[in-house]
């Protein structure tokens, strides 16, 4: 992708943007642009590097003289000019015979000062900025929120003033929701506030830290990818994860890759060696020809001239032969798979006749094996980052908190064998689509001017294998494009779970930089600790916890026990890894992998993933932000990485429900952002947004009785409001206009299309009356009975199954049984049915029943097409809903029909005439 460059000199009018050579060794930008001026001469020369062939060119500028205007040639003026020329030659030529020599050497220690002088001011550039949207932009926003809320008031204002006296119960309901869903909009709309976009630039990170001939600075990095169970998660799909991070944009030596298998299966690592094989030709043909994406399964995938931006003779031929052996490799990722089905009776068994070690999925002891890099099983590749497979100690005894204890595991580890200052934590199915995106995260973290108060840089999800109508919203562009982006105005985005690069410092809970000190009991706030910091970093591992024992036993408390691992949190590298023996480190390893490792430690409470309510995820960067810490929301144009989503409504609404009972867990927690962190640095507005996250299911409620409103309006002949009133008529249209004029305007600054805004409300109404209902009750029935589970998967926050034929609309959209499709499809009846009855009664009455007739209708109809989503699945086939469900839910509106008819609750007792009306003869 090409980058927004900074001009430079004089020059900046004109500069050209030249493309980024990819050496096959590792990422260089040399299209830098220097200006060298030669002489004093008017005739400015400046001198342009081509980075793709080396060449120097000299530009051609015109010299600004122009021939004045004359009206003869013979004028007296014209002569005095000539002359006044030839003898300035003259002068300029004698002078350059005899100083010639001389001439070009002083033209040649400016040209080295200049191109010096250039280089000092780009390197003291930064490395990113944050870009505020323009005032024509912002402001009308700001102004169109306040509007709204103006609005809202003065329309419940009048709402009160006027109930409904014939059908008090029913006005009453109905206003009861509303201030409900203003609430909900308060919440949601009040940190929209300041959206800001950010600028990267990722050529002056590598000419500051990764120049042609030096070693390279670039921080190192480590990346977890979890997995759990090869079934629901495709070896091929963990295999082309581990691909495109292997052939990522970055000095090899500066990434190891550490994969977590809670499965403990030996397909999963027999997966990774084929891997490590395949790997050794892939990385060097992506970095070669410049391959993006990089993961094989998608590039191979691309309908698109590939030979368009690759003119090299050689490329066609390569790519063929690429594209041969990466089929080759799956089809060996399939015998894998077909060997591994089914477990013997007596267990796996490796190549040396012993017993795997992880038969038993629930008891089995630490495994780890470094399987590329110094050590590794299939040699040290210098070309390739390194692999380490890791499978933590499991048993009956223990709870082992899924996904949150797996990546704790990972830190514990990598902390022992590599130490890079930064995580990147990626699902198993997200592949990085951008092979610079870890130097994009690195021009915010290693930017002197802003990464030390940064815990974590957050890129957003994208997804393959989507439809272009995205019916279910499972792109949830609203939320990446539009809340994120905004957030990132305030303090920054809420961790999602995946995607994002920690600062290793920010999960072992250290304070931010701060001109205040507060001391307490806590690591990062031990006086001693930072005092002797120095000191630890130039001490032998062996005899550190000897020399600072104060130290040591202050981390024991936090960290658990173990040398290497304490210590390691006090420096930046792994110069204690590098110092040891391999043996002694995976000693280190697996003891920091046992199972007890963890008790009476700060781990999952204080440090690294939370335990706990299944929206720990989000509880991590609430944690962060309210310590002092900021977050960073980086979309370059490019996405960073991409992955696979629920494409099925079944899937969808279980994802959704997922995250709605761990919201409600963490709602009702002790960690719940309604009474939690305060005294601390969270900004008021980061902290509605954070409320918002949690409180967000509970709109299910009245939104579920809103839905039925209609129906009731319909059967009994009232009305939610007065036939004509100002909350009907002025104040609810001027509303709609102005978050219609909203909608247009965030669509200008975020790029969200108003179908994909109308699909994620469409949705939220579908996912209000199904998910998020029943997640309701399923999460108070888990904070009622103690019964926590912090993630059904550890590689994804929810549960993500194999995407099927995208060439199949049948397959796109199966609908298998569930229960969440009973309260849904019930709504659509009831309100199908009123509309009917609606009707009929209306043409038994005569002409004036038609008057309050269309309000009725449109506020049905208003229903019916948020549940259009929802109601086209289930008329797309008559197989795609099971029976049961068309059963139950028939068999539930006739009841609510019938019982309603008979009780009429929301109507007066009173049928007699009106007092107002007859007066004293009544």
């Amino acid at each position: 992708m090409d980058y927004k460059r900074e001009q430079l000199g004089s020059l900046s009018s004109n500069s050209s943007n030249f493309s980024t050579p990819r050496a096959p060794r590792r990422l260089q930008f040399d299209d830098k642009k220097v200006v060298s001026e030669l002489s004093a001469n008017p005739l400015h020369k400046s001198v342009i590097q081509h980075s793709s062939s080396g060449i120097w060119v000299q530009a051609r500028p015109t010299d600004g003289y122009e021939t004045p205007r004359v009206s003869s040639l013979r004028s007296s003026t014209w002569r005095e000019r000539v002359s006044q020329w030839k003898l300035a030659r003259e002068k300029v030529l004698c002078g350059s015979r005899n100083r010639s020599h001389d001439a070009k050497e002083c033209c040649a220690s400016k040209e080295v000062k200049f191109e010096e002088l250039e280089m000092d001011n780009e390197l003291r550039r930064p490395l990113s900025r944050k870009v505020k949207l323009p005032s024509s932009m912002r402001n009308p926003h700001r102004a169109l929120i306040l509007l709204r809320l103006v609005i809202l008031v003065f329309y419940f204002h009048d709402r009160l003033q006027n109930p409904v006296k014939r059908a008090y119960g029913l006005w009453l309901t109905s206003v009861i929701c509303e201030i409900w869903f203003f609430l909900s909009w308060a919440f949601e709309h009040l940190p929209r506030w300041c959206p800001v976009d950010r600028e990267t630039y990722p050529e002056r990170l590598c000419l500051r830290y990764d120049s042609l001939g030096k070693d390279s600075q670039l921080a190192c990095i480590d990346i977890f990818v979890c997995t759990v169970d090869p079934v629901k998660e495709p070896p091929i799909v963990v295999a082309n994860t581990l691909l495109s991070i292997f052939s990522v944009d970055y000095p090899a030596e500066k990434v190891a890759c550490y994969v977590s298998d809670d499965g403990a299966s030996l397909l999963t690592l027999q997966t990774l060696l084929e891997t490590c094989e395949f790997a050794k030709k892939w990385a060097p043909f992506c970095r070669k020809y410049a391959i993006e994406p990089r993961a094989p399964e998608c590039y191979f995938s691309q309908k698109v001239d590939y030979l368009k931006c690759n003119s090299v003779p050689l490329f066609a031929k390569e790519r063929r032969a690429m594209k041969r052996r990466y089929e080759e490799f799956k089809v060996h990722i399939n015998d894998l798979v077909t060997q591994y089905k089914s477990m013997p009776s007596d267990g796996w068994t490796m190549k040396d006749g012993t017993p795997w070690p992880g038969n038993n999925t629930d008891n089995h002891p630490a495994m780890i094996q470094v399987l590329m890099g110094p050590g590794g099983q299939n040699g040290y590749d210098k070309e390739l980052p390194q692999l380490i497979y890791v499978s933590r100690e499991k048993s009956p005894a223990f709870q082992h908190y899924r996904k949150s204890g797996a990546l704790n595991a990972l830190v514990r580890v990598s902390a022992i064998l590599t130490n890079g200052p930064y995580i990147l934590n990626l699902d198993c199915n997200h592949y990085i689509n951008n092979s610079k995106a870890l130097l994009e995260a690195m021009c915010f973290m290693m930017d002197h001017d802003a990464s030390e108060t940064i815990c974590y840089v957050q890129f957003p999800q994208r997804f393959d294998g989507l439809d272009a109508n995205d019916r279910y919203s499972s792109h949830n562009t609203v939320f990446y494009d539009i809340t994120l982006k905004c957030l990132d105005g305030i303090q920054g985005p809420i961790y999602v779970g995946t995607g994002c690069v920690f600062n290793r410092k920010a999960l072992y809970s250290w304070d931010p930089p701060s001109g205040r000190s507060r001391r307490r009991e806590h690591p990062s706030n031990c006086a001693h600790m930072e005092q002797n910091q120095g000191l630890v970093s130039t001490t032998e591992p062996t005899s550190v916890e000897r020399e600072f024992p104060a130290t040591f036993q202050s981390l024991e408390k936090f960290f658990g026990r173990s040398t290497f691992l304490l210590a390691s949190t006090l420096v930046k590298d792994n110069r204690y890894s590098r110092s040891a023996s391999s043996d002694e480190l995976l000693k280190q390893a697996i003891h920091v992998l046992s199972c007890d490792f963890e008790e009476n430690t700060s781990w999952g409470r204080e440090i690294g993933w939370m335990y706990g309510p299944l929206m720990m995820d989000s509880f991590i960067s609430f944690r962060l932000h309210a310590r002092g810490w900021r977050s960073v929301y980086c979309m370059p144009l490019v996405p960073a990485f991409r992955g696979t989503a629920p494409v099925n409504l079944s899937d969808r609404l279980h994802q959704v429900l997922y995250w709605a009972t761990g919201s409600v867990q963490a709602l009702l927690s002790r960690h719940s952002p309604i009474w939690y962190g305060y005294g601390g640095k969270l900004k008021l507005l980061q902290r509605i947004a954070y409320i918002n996250a949690t409180i967000y299911p509970l709109t299910s409620i009245p939104l579920v009785v809103y839905c039925t409103l209609p129906a009731v309006c319909l059967l009994t002949g009232k009305f939610v409001a007065p036939v004509v009133s100002y909350a009907t008529s002025v104040w609810l249209p001027l509303f709609i206009i102005a978050t219609f004029t909203t909608r247009v305007l965030e669509v200008n600054w975020s790029g969200v299309s108003l179908q994909e805004w109308w699909r994620h409300q469409q949705f939220w109404v579908v996912a209000g009356v199904s998910s998020h209902f029943f997640g309701v009750f399923q999460g108070l029935m888990v904070v009622i009975t103690r019964k926590y589970s912090n993630s059904s998967s550890s590689s994804s926050t929810g549960e993500k199954k194999n995407l099927p034929d995208s060439g199949t609309r049948m397959k796109l959209y199966a609908l298998n049984w569930t229960w969440l499709f009973i309260m849904p499809t019930t709504l659509v009846f009831i309100n199908l049915l009123g509309m009917v009855a609606g009707v009929t009664v209306a043409l038994k009455n005569g002409y004036l029943s038609w008057k309050t007739l269309f309000s009725k209708l449109f506020f049905a109809s208003f229903v019916i097409s948020h549940l259009y989503p929802f109601l086209q699945g289930l008329l797309v086939s008559k197989h795609h809903i099971p029976t049961a469900v068309t059963l139950w839910s028939l068999i539930l509106a006739s009841l609510f029909s019938l019982l309603w008819l008979r009780s009429n609750p929301f109507a007066t007792m009173y049928q007699g005439p009106d007092q107002e009306h007859c007066g004293i003869n009544c």
